[in-house]
């Protein structure tokens, strides 16, 4: 790696020297706005335009800030200490792949999982990323990514328990496969990772587990009650290992999302589809189809802004142990508030009409 820095380093000093012979500023050029994130590649440090050796003969040299190869290379030769982070559900358009990229543009060394690398394609092309397909459902799968983390990178110094699936339907009606299923990958696979993931925190006496809960448990309607109440054991456990961690020097937080712009909503309504014919609930089967699009058609937040936000947060030194970002999050920390025959009135005619 250390070469390829040097090859990408020296094409750019190359392309400043040219470029400033030629009386021209490196931003009014192509290449440079393709630079930072070249280097970005190598945990490169960020540094003003005057730090560089050739520095005076650009004709702007307080342009901007760029990146320093010397640092860079300095950091890969004595060992790169940036944190590592695993982030289970990257699956391309949702929240754990906009983590994912936030992460590593923070210098973080990032493992991106999903239970099927085809949904990551974009991911393997960037070289910052270690994909790896993980199954949280499989004792065996979580092993082996483990495993090839250690011995890649030797540590683990965060672990981000997104994955999960959607689930909407009527209680009376969901089968109970359904339910296991959502339990299982949101709730069991997030303890199943967290057990793995710990003894090595124990050892380091050091790490952060962040647990992705939902604004939905704030306020509990119909035809979502399994995924939240999936969501709901979430916060409980988080609360839990936050206490019981501690002692280890584990951080636990509870990152909270409102409505946030991803395609979870396609996967609820097809898992829906799954389902048998609703008979008890027939006329409500439009309702419920509208309610597993209900945070994407209410301006939800871009997943890359609320990425941004729950990195900073998840990267302080002492992080907060709940975090809340995203579209209605303070409307329905509002709602959690509300006397309970009030709340049921607004959810009874926002979300239970019949066809």
């Amino acid at each position: 790696m250390t070469e390829i820095a040097l090859l990408v380093a020296e094409e750019y000093e190359r392309k400043v020297k040219l470029t400033a012979e030629k009386g021209s500023s490196p931003a009014e050029v192509g290449w440079w706005n393709d630079f930072p994130e070249k280097m970005m590649m190598f945990g490169a440090e960020e540094k003003n335009i005057e730090d560089l050796t050739y520095c005076n003969k650009l004709p702007n040299p307080s342009l901007k800030p760029i990146w320093n190869f010397e640092a860079c290379l300095l950091r890969m030769e004595s060992g790169d200490e940036s944190p590592v982070v695993l982030i289970t559900g990257c699956s391309q358009g949702g929240i754990g792949h906009a983590l994912a990229r936030e992460f590593s543009v923070n210098g973080c060394r990032v493992v991106a999982t999903s239970r099927s690398r085809s949904t990551m394609t974009d991911l393997e092309q960037d070289p910052r990323l270690f994909v790896q397909e993980l199954d949280v459902q499989s004792e065996q799968s979580v092993s082996k990514v483990l495993s090839n983390v250690i011995d890649k990178f030797g540590q683990i110094d965060v672990l981000v328990n997104n994955a999960g699936v959607q689930c909407v339907g009527p209680l009376a009606e969901i089968p109970i496969s359904a339910m296991e299923n959502t339990f299982n990958t949101n709730v069991f696979g997030s303890m199943r990772m967290t057990q793995a993931v710990v003894p090595h925190m124990v050892s380091k006496k050091k790490g952060k587990i962040v647990n992705v809960g939902s604004i939905t448990v704030m306020a509990p309607g119909p035809w979502a009650g399994v995924y939240t109440a999936t969501k709901a054991a979430i916060h409980a456990l988080t609360d839990t290992l936050r206490l019981e961690l501690r002692p280890f020097g584990i951080d636990v937080i509870n990152v909270v999302p409102g409505g946030i712009r991803t395609n979870i909503a396609n996967s609820a309504v097809a898992n829906f589809n799954k389902i048998p014919e609703l008979k008890l609930y027939k006329p409500y089967e439009e309702a419920i189809r509208e309610r597993a699009f209900l945070s994407q058609r209410m301006k939800p937040t871009p997943a890359e802004t609320f990425a941004k936000d729950t990195v900073a947060a998840v990267l302080k030194k002492n992080p907060p142990a709940w975090f809340s970002s995203g579209r209605y999050s303070t409307l329905m920390a509002v709602m959690y508030h509300m006397p309970l025959w009030f709340k049921d009135f607004l959810l009874k005619k926002t979300l239970m009409k019949k066809g």
